[in-house]
């Protein structure tokens, strides 16, 4: 990371145009479908099956927001059954370094994270208060 670069200015006209495209990539379901999509095209039920716990209706969703954004390509080949295929687009495509080093760095440390939450859902029964954001 340059540390030289200075943050966006987030008080500038651009700032709700930038928190939807942050709020479109940083879904969670979006993050796991360019992280699959960056190996290549994968039809629709190939990501369902690779992607636990999400519904049909959910991939739809994210699909179309990702495809509306211009990050994914849809395809629909005129054959019978109809064949659907999705892929990045030349943008999705450079999304890739940064989504995948987030699902890396999430992998990496989801221990630490779960030893956090039990001990501070420890402190705040403790405290008697109610754990976990809901207080």
């Amino acid at each position: 990371m340059d540390v030289t670069t200075p943050p966006p200015d987030l008080q500038n006209s651009d700032c709700q145009k930038i928190s939807q495209v942050l709020a479109r990539v940083g879904e969670k379901w979006s993050i796991l479908i360019i992280m699959l999509l960056s190996s290549g095209p994968r039809r629709f039920t190939q990501l369902k099956r690779s992607i636990n716990g999400i519904s049909q209706r959910m991939l739809t969703l994210c699909l179309r927001g990702l495809e509306r954004d211009g990050l994914v390509k849809r395809t629909v080949y005129a054959v019978m059954p109809p064949h659907v295929e999705y892929e990045l687009t030349p943008l999705g495509c450079s999304l890739t370094e940064p989504v995948i080093a987030l699902g890396s760095w999430a992998s990496a440390h989801i221990a630490d994270i779960d030893a956090a939450r039990k001990s501070y859902d420890a402190q705040e029964v403790a405290a008697g208060s109610m754990p976990g954001p809901f207080k």
